[in-house]
Order: C-alpha cells, then sequence, then structure tokens
C-alpha cells in the first residue's frame, strides 16, 4: 500500500495492542473466524462421510471463508476511500491493526519469563500454556523456557511479518485473507483425525502463504542477532511444518539453544527433531535475550513499512 496503512497500523498495535476491554465488548474478529470455522466444521465433518467427500467440503469451506473475507474487505477500502486523507488511511489502518499482533505476543511471552525469574513454576506453565498447543504439566523451567521462545519464533512470522507483508502488498483483502487462512489451519490444519481430511486445505494454502514471509522472517532474525544463519540453513527443514522451522532455526542459532525436540501432545510423546546445536537447558535469561532479539526484528519491520510508504 502507497499510503502509510502499514506503519499506521503497526503504530496502533504497538502503543495498545488489543485491549482487554475491547476484546470483552466486541471480541476479535478471529473469533468471527473461528465460530463460521466451527459451524461448517459441525455440519460438514461428519464421520460418515467418504474421505473424498470431507476433503471437498473442507476445501468449500477455506473458500467460502476466504472468498467472504476478501469480499467484505473489498467493500470496506472501497467505502473508505471515499473519505479525504487522511482520513481514509486512518480508517484502513484501523482495520489493518487488529490482523497484527506485536504487542500481545511480546507481553504474553514475557509474562512466562517474568514468572520463571521470580520461582514461579507453576504460574510459568499456566502463562506458557496460553500460547503453546502442547502438554505443558511435566515441563520444567528448561522445557517452559524452551516453549515460550519456540512459540515467539514462530508466531514472530504468523502474528507480525507475515500478515504485514500480505497488507504490504494486497491491503486490507490481503491482510485478512490471510489472517482468515492461518485461523482456519490453527483449528482444522492437523494431520489427525479428525481434520486429517477435512482441513487438508487450510494446511496446504497456509503453507503457501507463510512461503516467503517465513523465510523473510528468518532472515530478519539472524541479521538482526548477527549470527545464526549457519544453524537456519542446516535446520529449518527438521520441523515438520515447512515453514515454521526457518524461524525456529534462525532463533535457536541466534541464541546458541536446542529448540523442538521430543514434544507431548494429549498425553502422547513425539520424537520431533532437535533444532540448532546449543544448550537445550533455556532459562528466563534467554526468553529475554529473544524478546530482544524480536523488538531489533519489530522496529526493522517498522522501517522497512516506513521505507515503502515514502518510496512510493
Amino acid at each position: 500500500m502507497a499510503e502509510p496503512i502499514a506503519l499506521l497500523a503497526l503504530g496502533l498495535d504497538a502503543a495498545i495492542g488489543w485491549p482487554a476491554a475491547l476484546y470483552r465488548r466486541i471480541g476479535h474478529p478471529v473469533g468471527a473466524f473461528a465460530r463460521f470455522i466451527h459451524a461448517l466444521d459441525t455440519r460438514w465433518n461428519r464421520t460418515g462421510y467418504h474421505d473424498a467427500t470431507r476433503q471437498w467440503l473442507g476445501v468449500a469451506t477455506v473458500a467460502l471463508l476466504v472468498g467472504g473475507t476478501i469480499l467484505l474487505a473489498i467493500a470496506a477500502e472501497a467505502l473508505l476511500a471515499l473519505l479525504p486523507a487522511p482520513w481514509s488511511w486512518i480508517g484502513l489502518a484501523a482495520l489493518a491493526w487488529p490482523a497484527l499482533a506485536q504487542r500481545s505476543l511480546y507481553e504474553h511471552v514475557r509474562a512466562v519469563a517474568q514468572h520463571l525469574e521470580r520461582g514461579e513454576r507453576e504460574a510459568a506453565r499456566t502463562a506458557v500454556a496460553q500460547i503453546v498447543g502442547r502438554d505443558v504439566a511435566s515441563l520444567d523451567e528448561a522445557g517452559i523456557a524452551r516453549a515460550a521462545i519456540e512459540s515467539l519464533a514462530e508466531s514472530f512470522c504468523d502474528a507480525l511479518a507475515a500478515p504485514l507483508f500480505w497488507l504490504v502488498l494486497g491491503g486490507l483483502p490481503g491482510v485478512w485473507a490471510y489472517k482468515a487462512i492461518n485461523t482456519a489451519d490453527s483449528l482444522i490444519g492437523h494431520r489427525e483425525e479428525p481434520y486429517r481430511r477435512f482441513g487438508w486445505a487450510a494446511a496446504r494454502l497456509d503453507d503457501v502463504v507463510n512461503l516467503i514471509p517465513a523465510r523473510l522472517a528468518a532472515l530478519l532474525l539472524c541479521a538482526v542477532a548477527g549470527r545464526g544463519l549457519r544453524i537456519l540453513l542446516r535446520d529449518a527443514h527438521r520441523h515438520a511444518s515447512p515453514n515454521a522451522g526457518w524461524t525456529e532455526a534462525a532463533m535457536a542459532g541466534a541464541l546458541d539453544l536446542r529448540l523442538a525436540g521430543p514434544v507431548c501432545y494429549d498425553g502422547v510423546w513425539h520424537a520431533k527433531e532437535w533444532i540448532g546445536a546449543g544448550r537445550a537447558e533455556a532459562s528466563a535469561q534467554d526468553i529475554a535475550r529473544a524478546l530482544r532479539i524480536y523488538t531489533r526484528a519489530c522496529l526493522i519491520l517498522w522501517i522497512i513499512a516506513g521505507g515503502i510508504a515514502w518510496a512510493l
């Protein structure tokens, strides 16, 4: 977007995030995506249907979700275009702002570090459970810290770099289509039943829309840390996701840690590969170091967004 809309949206998110009072009153736009997906999941993802039928119904679910989102965003852009600048810019930035989560991610991860620093292990487990999907009951301090750092690294792409990429490239339709796809992937894009077929389209489309942003985000993390490129190039493919491994490998190399590794979901241990060549014994201090790298990377994205607006 040639106007400073991306920069304004970043500023709004950094200044106030998505306030709890606002969430209590109106929720969050992603919640509307979740309700739509749940309604079609309940109606269409039935075990009595043939696998191929469930897969095509999953495709239809994603198509309706993304198509409807794009149409609404195009209509919003058209209405706001009738306003004179800078009011049109401010309106567009306000509508793009909820798609970014740089402040929320920072605060959630910082809370984990603060609890660990005070020796509040149970509180730290509760805090990290809000940002990861794994079982946290058996995690020791190192496991809690690694989980927080892994979530920070992966979510740097999902919560900020990728939405910003699609906002700059495609305006409101681009950023909200991305958020719709990413939400669908998080809810139904699983390899396990009952979503192996129904969530196939959501998972594959999420892989596609994150392909470039994940790699750019990983390179940015290495650049601001001044290290990590060797581990990034060596270990990015070791993650089950074709994209999440990039930012996790970048952060592992930047911090000289080992991330990922064996993890427990729903009481079942999964023998995932380690990413990185450093220590596995992460701590609250390592979370703090990761947050500093994250903050510097966010500032570079601010500069890039401002530079694009100025240049265009």
